[in-house]
């Protein structure tokens, strides 16, 4: 899948690590709804740097369409908020 972190670009992620991101995602959105900004720093953190560990960035100019758009590193919880569906940042 391809996941696009605001501001920074895609990666392609295997499709095999939805779970654990979804648990992830799980955190963050807890934390927003909870309105715990430092849950809320630590959650997105440990999403993001998930997503650039087991990622491979893509270049700029090879362009797809985004499956999953996470926020920046620097995203408030009003951010969040704007971009959480009914299942999350991560569907599934």
């Amino acid at each position: 899948m391809i996941v696009r972190i605001l501001g920074e670009g895609q990666l392609r992620v295997d499709d095999a690590a939805v779970g654990e991101l979804n648990e992830l995602d799980a955190k963050v959105e807890a934390a927003v709804d909870l309105d715990d900004e430092a849950a809320f720093r630590s959650a997105l953190d440990a999403l993001l740097s998930r997503v650039r560990a087991i990622g491979t960035p893509l270049p700029p100019e090879d362009l797809h369409p985004s499956e999953l758009i996470l926020p920046q590193d620097d995203a408030t919880m009003a951010d969040v908020r704007r971009l959480l569906a009914d299942d999350g940042l991560i569907p599934g």
